[in-house]
């Protein structure tokens, strides 16, 4: 059990804890750290781009319990070294987002600090819930898009290389679109941001499940974080329906694996730079 397992089991006493927001009342309430020197490093990106991603990385997690975000709140640590335009080019990209997706900022507080931390709640109204531990025998598990250039780019930049600017490391594209449309035929779903081996065993241990692979999935695919793809099953009778949708949103499909008796875990290290 790794510290984060450790520290979060410290509070399993709440029936709130254990998927990527707490449900209450038909809202959901989510809240992500992006701290400087941890998710990123201010050579990589401007200001607008880490603000933009702050709020993107915490949306996400709001769409895939298919809910609809309405509110924010912001935890900004600011660097004492920074401008008056340093702030205005950071809140530019608190609004982008916030304007992108028809969230309202209602508040937050702000301190000063040595770096850039930022912490974000997102306050979110869903009717029908979709949560982690729903998964059944036999389902289809399956992601979106592409895996694998999220980490390429992250080396590159330890490296000291360039990037594309349209990379997804600097600007996750979400499937909000998509994810709503298919909600009513999925068991469970979460984002891939720590990479789809991590996010597998923690489906495994959410649903007491193990996973039968349809085929070998590399490691910089298996291991590759801040993609901010889907990861969600399904009874294979929806597989068709799914497929429909996709095609309709331009979304690339990836069914890799079915739910099986049995647990998964895997042998590569979860850890930020």
């Amino acid at each position: 059990m790794n510290k984060e397992e450790y520290f979060i089991k410290q509070f399993s006493n709440s029936k709130f804890i254990g998927d990527d927001g707490a449900v209450i009342d038909g809202y959901v309430y989510s809240m992500d750290a992006f701290f400087e020197n941890v998710h990123f490093k201010k050579e990589w990106m401007t200001l607008k781009q880490i603000a933009y991603k702050s709020m993107i990385v915490n949306i996400s997690d709001a769409i895939v319990m298919n809910a609809v975000p309405k509110y924010a709140l912001l935890s900004v640590a600011i660097p004492k070294s920074y401008t008056n335009d340093d702030l205005k080019n950071l809140s530019k990209g608190f609004k982008k987002a916030a304007l992108e997706f028809g969230i309202e900022i209602i508040g937050g507080d702000t301190i000063s600090n040595e770096k850039l931390d930022i912490s974000i709640t997102i306050i979110s109204k869903t009717s029908k819930p979709i949560y982690r531990n729903t998964m059944n025998k036999g389902d289809i598990l399956c992601y979106t898009g592409t895996l694998g250039f999220s980490k390429k780019d992250l080396e590159k930049l330890l490296k000291n290389k360039e990037i594309s600017k349209t990379s997804k490391f600097i600007k996750p594209t979400l499937k909000q679109k998509f994810f709503y449309e298919i909600a009513p035929f999925i068991t469970t779903s979460m984002d891939i941001s720590d990479g789809l081996f991590f996010e597998l065993e923690r489906l495994s241990k959410a649903n007491n499940l193990g996973f039968e692979f349809f085929h070998d999935i590399d490691e910089d695919i298996g291991t590759s974080g801040e993609e901010y793809e889907i990861l969600f099953s399904f009874d294979p009778k929806y597989l068709e329906k799914i497929k429909k949708i996709a095609l309709k949103h331009k979304v690339k499909l990836n069914p890799f694996a079915k739910a099986v008796k049995g647990k998964y875990s895997t042998k590569f290290n979860n850890h930020h730079f």
